[in-house]
């Protein structure tokens, strides 16, 4: 095997990937063990944040696939040897989408209550909501601004410096929410949820800051904007709009099964925030090495090595099965105390335990999902991405949803309806890539 994809190379991209990836979960796990623990109201409270994290997902998701875009025609150009040709693109895509999102908070901040009554809460769940979100939602930008920093240093082979970023911002905001949360005693009062958002605030700025540091003085790309607009800057504009549509797709997936939670009440919501989040958790640990195969197929696929793209795709397939089943197997030894990390409240831990062993059995099929998502967007085909997430979302998690709804399984209904969803997501991307590149060979 060629020593560009060994699973030493592999791994020297996947696993500073892996832990970068996991800082914006951590964050939203963080706030839920900390907020969850809380002696008053911890269930509500817990909830709310299931609501909200669920939201701004969705808002990260949309505008956040400037990474893959971005990453994808970098390594292309990489591997091209035409790097100079996209220097100045990451700074006026940081310069779009930061723009874009002073326009959604300007949009959604008047009107949160009326967006999270969408998710189906009310009362105190909707007071905590709006709350959480009014600070949260200032993070945005800077985490857009990140996720485009880290996107560049992808296209550009390194994953390292992203790696230390996630480390430090997630240290920090560990040690905030326990601070802000719970207070110091006469020194800082405690502040509950509204601490736990200030502390993810002041963690994403903190990360910002070390991004454009580490860009400017560790590559050759700038971070003033420059005009004209890059020759690639339609690819990229054309990239985002398909995974638009798609990341539309997916949320449209994650308001259901959120505002179908929401419904059944504040135990099964606040069993769910904890379900969806370790479910998050697993995705990102896995998305290591889909960001390795975004990476090296961007790179590949600029050097026309069709060779080395099949055999890395084996070797991720291998990887990924392997990875999927280790994360089922050490969930499985540590089923209970996991629940209890993020709460004691018995009714929230016995629907959390009922639906629990689902998302472990579904690694092994998220594993695989998310690696040939990532090799896609590597290979700049966000079409085939978009087709394939409308199809799954229109056609399969919706009906199941309805279906076990109709048959009241609640969470046990959720989470299979997910598990059919990523079934159809996975297994066509990985029969359509085979299709197209094995006659290259």
């Amino acid at each position: 095997m060629s020593l560009s994809i060994s699973i030493k190379h592999i791994n020297k991209l996947a696993i500073p990937a892996l832990i970068a990836g996991i800082s914006e979960p951590i964050l939203s796990l963080t706030d839920a063990a900390v907020v969850g623990n809380i002696p008053a109201n911890a269930t509500v409270s817990l909830a709310a944040i299931g609501i909200v994290t669920t939201f701004l997902s969705m808002l990260i998701w949309v505008l956040g696939q400037t990474r893959s875009a971005i990453s994808s025609i970098i390594s292309q150009h990489v591997g091209a040897n035409k790097l100079e040709q996209v220097k100045n693109l990451p700074a006026q895509a940081i310069l779009i989408i930061t723009t874009l999102s002073l326009i959604i908070i300007a949009t959604t901040y008047p009107f949160s209550s009326q967006i999270f009554k969408l998710y189906n809460a009310s009362g105190l769940i909707l007071d905590y909501s709006v709350n959480y979100y009014k600070i949260r939602v200032f993070g945005f930008p800077f985490t857009l601004f990140v996720i485009a920093v880290f996107g560049t240093f992808r296209g550009l082979q390194n994953t390292f410096y992203p790696m230390i970023i996630a480390i430090i911002g997630a240290s920090l905001n560990v040690i905030l929410d326990f601070v802000l949360v719970y207070g110091i005693t006469d020194l800082i009062p405690p502040m509950h949820i509204k601490g736990a958002a200030y502390a993810s605030v002041i963690a994403q700025i903190i990360m910002a800051i070390m991004s454009g540091y580490l860009l400017l003085t560790k590559t050759s790309i700038p971070l003033r904007v420059t005009f004209p607009f890059n020759k690639q800057i339609n690819n990229f504009a054309l990239m985002i709009l398909n995974l638009f549509v798609r990341t539309l797709a997916l949320n449209i997936t994650l308001y259901f099964a959120t505002k179908y939670a929401t419904s059944y009440g504040e135990n099964y919501i606040a069993a769910y925030t904890i379900a969806i989040n370790l479910w998050f958790l697993g995705a990102f640990i896995i998305d290591g090495y889909a960001s390795a195969g975004n990476i090296l197929s961007g790179k590949l696929l600029g050097e026309k090595s069709y060779n080395l793209l099949i055999q890395l795709s084996n070797t991720l397939i291998k990887i990924g099965i392997l990875q999927g089943i280790i994360i089922a197997v050490l969930g499985s030894i540590f089923y209970y105390p996991i629940g209890q990390i993020f709460t004691k409240e018995p009714e929230v831990l016995n629907q959390f335990y009922n639906i629990f062993w689902i998302v472990l059995a579904m690694q092994p099929l998220c594993a695989l999902a998310f690696i040939f998502d990532g090799m896609y967007k590597g290979l700049g085909q966000m079409k085939v991405l978009r087709n394939l997430l409308l199809i799954s979302t229109i056609l399969v998690f919706i009906p199941v949803l309805l279906i076990t709804d109709y048959y009241n399984l609640k969470l046990t209904g959720i989470f299979i309806a997910f598990t059919f969803w990523i079934i159809a997501r996975g297994v066509p991307l990985i029969i359509y890539f085979r299709k197209q590149f094995l006659p290259l060979t």
